[in-house]
């Protein structure tokens, strides 16, 4: 490796370019044990991107892919955020430093919001000498699915059901807004943004949750699985269900109803016989973080936002 490499910047990818990205991003998963990407960036990743979306693609001398970023440039307030990755084989040649520095140059207004996943030394180190401070922290946590687990007490006149395809996609985007109003990642999502994870092999309508009183949304859990095939060594992957996404309409909370829905999708995800649930959560929502540990929930691993 000669750490000269070729980035290019272009708004959408092309099939060719896909597999060997898609083949490099399971290559950095399984040396690192974690997928280097958030899920955003990675479903868009393999669907070739969208109009928001800058990519970022490095090549070494022999023309292979060893490098990718992902920046969107969308938010105006908190500034453009970005993802990248490197091949293990291309790592410590400089490669990381060239592509936040091609990011810099393609930001509009010259901020930059850079995520690491997994609370590594080398993304840390990377990000403070690029002029980066540690600016959020997303705790991952996670519990067994073994263990007891409380009945869920849905508040009186609330009835959980199955999400209804085709039904209740703008009931679910309309308390998605007001539920992350203040965590516009989230609560910006549109009808696209919706439709693509309804797509997705592991959507499940059984494991999305709606909370209904009378005709009015006022909670959702939407449960996720990963996992189930064989890894690069052949070795089987247990599966492990998430606690992807729980929103309670404002004048719900203190209800308990984000309690019970929360219960309602653990025991869906147990009667699937999954042996571990897992969730992601900001390190200052000690609401949440104490509503979590009630229910079995422990500190698993840090998701770190870098801002310059």
């Amino acid at each position: 490796m000669t750490g000269i490499f070729q980035v290019d910047a272009r708004p959408r990818l092309d099939p060719d370019t896909i597999t060997p990205l898609v083949a490099l991003v399971e290559t950095i998963t399984d040396h690192d044990g974690l997928r280097p990407f958030s899920e955003h960036v990675w479903l868009h990743l393999k669907q070739g991107g969208d109009d928001r979306g800058q990519h970022l693609v490095a090549r070494d001398e022999h023309g292979t892919i060893v490098g990718y970023a992902h920046l969107d440039a969308t938010d105006p307030v908190d500034g453009p955020s970005a993802e990248l990755a490197v091949s293990p084989d291309a790592r410590r040649h400089g490669l990381g430093q060239q592509l936040i520095e091609v990011l810099l140059e393609h930001s509009p207004d010259g901020r930059m919001r850079l995520w690491a996943h997994g609370e590594q030394a080398g993304a840390a180190e990377l990000a403070a000498r690029m002029g980066f401070a540690r600016a959020r922290v997303l705790w991952q946590m996670r519990r067994s699915l073994y263990a007891p687990l409380p009945r869920p007490l849905v508040p009186a006149g609330v009835e959980i059901q199955p999400f209804r395809i085709g039904v209740d996609e703008q009931a679910w985007l309309d308390l998605n807004a007001q539920a992350f109003a203040s965590l516009p990642d989230q609560g910006r999502w549109g009808i696209d943004d919706l439709t693509l994870r309804i797509r997705e092999p592991w959507f499940s309508a059984a494991g999305f949750l709606m909370a209904w009183r009378d005709d009015r949304l006022v909670g959702f859990h939407w449960t996720k699985v990963h996992g189930g095939g064989a890894t690069h060594d052949g070795h089987p992957h247990q599966p492990i269900g998430e606690v992807y996404v729980v929103g309670v309409e404002p004048s719900e909370r203190g209800s308990g109803l984000g309690r019970a829905l929360t219960l309602a999708g653990l025991q869906h995800l147990r009667a699937l016989d999954l042996g571990q649930a897992m969730l992601y959560v900001d390190a200052t929502n000690t609401a949440a973080i104490s509503l979590y540990e009630g229910l079995g929930f422990a500190r698993w691993d840090t998701d770190v936002l870098f801002r310059r």
